[in-house]
């Protein structure tokens, strides 16, 4: 299917996902998209895209409007939208000079897991709205950049189908269904894909206000749908103006499913130092400072804000990860300097995906080291544990 027909089955298609987070699916899932490699020629335009911006703007002229809708909107006023991206803005860094930077080494470990650089695929749902490819566009490109993937509940191709294209580790992320018996088949599911570890998403009982989703609903292409969604007859929220009636998920879940797997286990959705206590408290391997990337509560902080706060109350017990706002990679360096072990990209990965596939992905996040990599020179720090809170200017 090329690009102009793909578009052409987004404002046609059958299936509408809405607000609903997790939509009832078909019992059977579709057939993956073809696995091809990679080209081995880039594809055209990339290499005139410069910056992640760059990117973005491009992604935003070949989306659908009801696929852009999806992708980069945000809940209610979409104020934290913005501020992910604007409080990085305001930190300042302190150059040091004359030092041995020859060898760069953005290489890090997490959970025992060689990581190329610190820069994380974020999970997010549909790809096969973006890109015909869909999940397996996303996987290839991961293999190119070197980047470790989360795989979203929401991903429209299995989680079997994209293990066996990924050549670094995989994580995927659950929303834990309703149905109890359903997310405990989906957790032993995805451990025997060979997924290495498991991201559990605990900050959202319902979506915000999503009002440009709203507006302009997205559409599943023709023979599309949620392969981990297998089961559920029934969505797990209830909104409407007369009734919110949100998931419920409690702390007693999160030790039941730390029962469940050995997995590392991540709770992504944490801003409050109370709730990473209690999660490091009931065994998790990971905390992700993250706010739905502004689409669920809208007026929280900035997460490079929350992220320092949550870093000193963890104190090294597990590593925290952060996403959300990061577009260059003076924000990765931020990030790291303010206690984060790795950072996670979502909108810009997706942005990539529309416009060049697998070599839009890689693109993306090559970008993003490649910037890295400047920024750890000019600061006078060789691998990434001289990034310290030392490089941030202090009044």
């Amino acid at each position: 299917m090329n690009r102009k027909t793909f578009l052409a089955t987004l404002g046609t298609g059958a299936l509408s996902v809405g607000a609903t987070r997790m939509p009832s699916a078909e019992s059977t899932p579709p057939a993956a998209a073809p696995a091809a490699a990679p080209a081995s020629t880039p594809a055209p335009g990339l290499t005139s895209l410069i910056s992640l911006a760059d990117i973005e703007r491009r992604g935003r002229e070949v989306m659908a409007s009801s696929t852009l809708a999806f992708v980069s909107g945000g809940a209610a006023d979409e104020l934290t939208v913005g501020w992910n991206q604007d409080k990085y803005r305001e930190i300042r860094l302190q150059q040091r000079v004359l030092r041995d930077v020859g060898d760069l080494d953005p290489s890090t470990t997490l959970f025992g897991q060689r990581l190329n650089h610190p820069i994380i695929i974020a999970p997010t749902a549909n790809h096969r709205v973006v890109h015909p490819e869909g999940e397996l566009a996303t996987a290839r490109g991961a293999n190119a950049a070197g980047a470790i993937m989360v795989l979203s509940s929401g991903a429209n191709t299995a989680v079997e189908d994209v293990a066996k294209v990924v050549e670094q580790p995989l994580w995927f992320q659950l929303y834990v269904a309703k149905d109890r018996g359903l997310a405990k088949a989906l957790i032993q599911r995805v451990e025997a894909a060979g997924a290495r570890g498991l991201c559990v998403t605990v900050d959202s009982p319902l979506d915000g206000a999503r009002d440009r989703q709203a507006r302009d609903p997205v559409k599943l292409p023709p023979g599309v749908g949620h392969p981990h969604y297998v089961g559920i007859t029934e969505p797990p929220v209830v909104v409407n103006l007369d009734v919110v009636k949100p998931q419920v998920l409690l702390w007693r879940d999160i030790e039941w499913i730390r029962s469940l797997t050995t997995m590392p286990l991540m709770l992504k959705g944490v801003m409050s130092p109370a709730d990473a206590e209690i999660g490091v408290k009931l065994g998790a391997d990971g905390i992700i400072v993250s706010n739905h990337g502004g689409r669920c509560l809208d007026t929280q902080p900035a997460t490079i804000e929350a992220l320092p706060r949550v870093v000193d109350r963890v104190a090294g017990r597990v590593p925290v990860i952060v996403d959300g706002g990061i577009r260059r990679g003076t924000d990765v360096v931020k990030a790291l300097a303010h206690g984060a072990a790795a950072v996670q990209i979502g909108r810009p990965c997706l942005y990539g995906l529309a416009v060049g596939g697998a070599e839009g992905v890689a693109h993306t996040v090559k970008v993003l080291r490649q910037e890295l990599l400047m920024a750890m020179a000019l600061l006078g720090c060789r691998t990434l544990r001289d990034i310290t809170r030392d490089v941030l200017w202090s009044e």
